[in-house]
């Protein structure tokens, strides 16, 4: 329901503002080019969805010889404690944890290749169990799964550096540490928003237990890359994200070998279902992608931004945090929007501005709600999400205000 709202927003939205732009500054092209916008992104998001084949199908084979070989049930034990108190419908030793856990590993380390086919593999596990009579109704699982996912925890950004750096910014590295206090805020709102609708006992000793050790590895990886170089952190991410993923494809081809697993056999049947899983996402990608589309070229987000401005200059609030903001609000609907925006707003401003560190930090503090949202319940052909709209953007607008916050605290304005 409020997915088919906001998206019923976005072309009724587009409208007003092209009907705006035409009586009012006498662009009689802007419905053409709303129009042109949806077409362009009707193939842009067929081509998408036919770019995840391959990488489906290879990570869903490297899965299933996994999960053949037990590798996936491992993980599954590790995490258990956690995740029998977090997810309560998944039944003990269920291999769709050890799915879940490698999709959050590899969000993490910002490999989002890989995060993609593991988290469509999980939330497919997670509808085999979804309780609900309609299947097309969300579970808790899958809605708390797709928030973590939304909420877009990443340890180590290294595109944004990339991007800062080859837009000459004095030191690109100098977001790393902000942008990750910002996403843990905006992950620990994610689960506690969750918690809410769904009545779970975060104050569990457990619960607690898991938190806050991931909150010292945190710190941990803080207080390690704050000492690096840029030059350094890149080469050091790109190193563990590398040695991180060749190592869970050996260790699951020589748990195979071990457990005596036709590992090629069972890659060919995990490979085959990733055509399958392509495909059924492409009508739900179709159309988030194309109502973003034509929110944006009509001019739509433009207004919203020029109305955001007037109403913070009522507050006696400046206008350092508005250049920025359209990569905030991009973000969850568009990941390329929003890296259009972020590099758009450097540019303009320049890399090392206020603004241009604070498209930054918002490009790196959530993930893109409606593309995932779009893509994870599409695959599975849930069509009722429940909360799960509601919590995702609790998720983001948290990780927006913290990005504000923080970016005050250490970058100030002059």
């Amino acid at each position: 329901m409020v997915l088919n709202i906001i998206w019923l927003i976005f072309f009724f939205g587009a409208f007003v503002a092209c009907m705006v732009q035409w009586l009012a500054f006498g662009d009689t092209g802007i419905f053409n080019k709303a129009i042109m916008g949806a077409f362009d992104m009707s193939k842009t998001a067929f081509e998408i969805a036919i770019g995840l084949t391959g990488i489906l199908s290879l990570w869903l084979g490297i899965l299933k010889i996994g999960e053949k070989a037990g590798a996936v049930q491992i993980l599954a034990r590790i995490v258990q404690p956690l995740f029998t108190r977090l997810f309560p419908e998944i039944p003990k030793g269920h291999p769709v944890v050890g799915t879940m856990l490698m999709n959050i590993s590899a969000n993490m380390l910002g490999l989002d290749n890989a995060a993609t086919p593991m988290g469509l593999q999980a939330m497919k596990q997670l509808q085999e169990l979804n309780p609900n009579e309609d299947k097309s109704v969300a579970s808790d699982s899958q809605i708390l799964f797709l928030v973590l996912n939304a909420s877009g925890l990443t340890l180590i950004p290294v595109s944004i550096m990339t991007y800062r750096a080859q837009l000459g910014a004095a030191n690109p590295s100098d977001v790393f540490l902000p942008i990750l206090l910002a996403t843990f805020f905006s992950t620990i709102a994610g689960i506690i928003a969750v918690s809410f609708f769904q009545k779970i006992k975060l104050r569990d000793p457990v619960t607690l237990a898991w938190i806050g050790g991931l909150t010292a590895v945190v710190v941990a990886t803080l207080a390690y890359f704050s000492r690096l170089t840029a030059d350094a952190i890149g080469v050091s991410s790109l190193f563990i994200s590398g040695i991180v993923l060749f190592g869970i494809i050996v260790a699951f081809l020589a748990l195979a070998v071990y457990k005596k697993v036709q590992a090629y056999e069972a890659f060919v049947e995990g490979a085959k279902e990733g055509f399958h899983t392509a495909v059924m996402v492409i009508p739900y990608l179709v159309a988030i992608l194309v109502g973003v589309a034509v929110f944006r070229a009509s001019g739509a987000m433009d207004l919203l931004m020029n109305g955001i401005s007037w109403v913070l200059g009522c507050f006696g609030i400046g206008n350092d945090v508005v250049p920025a903001l359209p990569t905030a609000f991009m973000k969850p609907l568009s990941g390329s929007g929003a890296r259009g925006m972020m590099i758009d707003a450097m540019k303009t401003l320049g890399p090392d501005s206020f603004a241009g560190r604070l498209s930054c930090m918002f490009q790196g503090a959530a993930d893109t709600t409606f593309y995932i949202i779009a893509v994870y319940f599409g695959s599975v052909g849930v069509k009722k999400t429940r909360h799960a709209v509601t919590c995702a953007l609790i998720a983001d607008a948290v990780g927006v205000i913290a990005a504000i916050a923080i970016a005050y605290l250490f970058f100030p304005p002059n």
